[in-house]
């Protein structure tokens, strides 16, 4: 059986100085971190410094999101089994789209029909390219047999 348990954003990294100093000190390590969301904590109100397991799953998407625009990314890659994103969906004149706004995503509420597939990586994609901090970032969402071509 499955329990079903709350799926908040992340509001914090809590080693983000550590992913920052290895990427600064160390070029040829890859840090993998956000691994599946991380590990949902709470601060506890009467002694802040201390933290308490929850119950919840950190949505990973938003999570690699936050990360990549905290350690000033150029980029925000999300890769899947399944595609990118499509525009007009399941109709015969469907396309993978190539290239969009994060003014046209929210205007069309792309990804919104799919909240537990694609509507979390399109929603952490246009966070990412609206909160970077970075000239030309961009996010990118696609086949992983297609790194290539996204790269």
């Amino acid at each position: 059986f499955r329990r079903v348990v709350p799926s908040p954003l992340p509001l914090e990294i809590l080693q983000i100085e550590a992913i920052k100093t290895l990427l600064k000190e160390c070029p040829d390590v890859l840090p993998i971190a956000c691994g599946g969301g991380g590990v949902p904590v709470a601060r506890v109100p009467a002694n802040p410094t201390t933290l308490q397991g929850v119950e919840a799953v950190i949505d990973k998407d938003a999570c690699g999101a936050k990360l990549a625009t905290e350690i000033e990314a150029d980029a925000y890659i999300i890769l899947t089994d399944g595609g990118g994103i499509w525009e007009n969906f399941g109709k015969p004149n469907a396309r993978e789209m190539t290239a969009a706004t994060p003014e046209y995503l929210e205007g069309t509420k792309a990804g919104k029909a799919f909240p537990g597939s694609m509507g979390p990586k399109i929603q952490a994609a246009i966070d990412f390219v609206k909160n970077s901090k970075k000239a030309g970032a961009f996010a990118a969402i696609g086949d992983l047999k297609d790194t290539e071509k996204i790269i």
